[in-house]
């Protein structure tokens, strides 16, 4: 299985975005795009991949699986002004809203229709379990 991210892994326009913008947290850019923080354990017989989705609703979460590439998506939309709050003004805003997705290739030792998702108190986690490894098949090749 290869669960090296796919968007994250030397992204040089991350990098820049975090030289000239040191107080803004890694991974978030100006577009109110983010990546959720994850945990990839692997076990005897499975995967598994925890991500951190703070003030996500599980309706707003989409898990999708194409071409063995897993995506996570979501939209974390920020509170809108109520009428009278022109006095209230914003001192310091570090809660994340827009959205985020992150995208893992898992490979082909894994059992795609297996995979099982759970959602608890803002962590989505996610089991997936390892495909049996294939016998080297030898074939005997005929000279002509």
């Amino acid at each position: 299985m290869k669960l090296i991210p796919r968007d994250t892994m030397l992204n040089f326009d991350d990098f820049v975005e975090q030289f000239f913008n040191p107080g803004q947290p890694r991974g978030e850019s100006r577009s109110g795009f983010f990546s959720p923080r994850v945990d990839i354990h692997e076990r005897k017989n499975c995967y598994e991949i925890s991500a951190e989705m703070p003030g996500i609703r599980k309706e707003d979460l989409d898990v999708t699986l194409e071409n063995g590439v897993l995506t996570l998506e979501a939209e974390v939309n920020q509170e809108s002004r109520e009428e009278g709050d022109d006095e209230r003004k914003v001192l310091r805003q570090e809660r994340r809203y827009g959205k985020f997705t992150r995208s893992f290739n898992l490979g082909e030792d894994i059992k795609e229709d297996d995979i099982d998702a759970t959602f608890k108190d803002g962590v989505l986690t996610l089991t997936i379990p390892k495909a049996e490894p294939k016998k080297p098949v030898s074939h005997r090749i005929q000279i002509h």
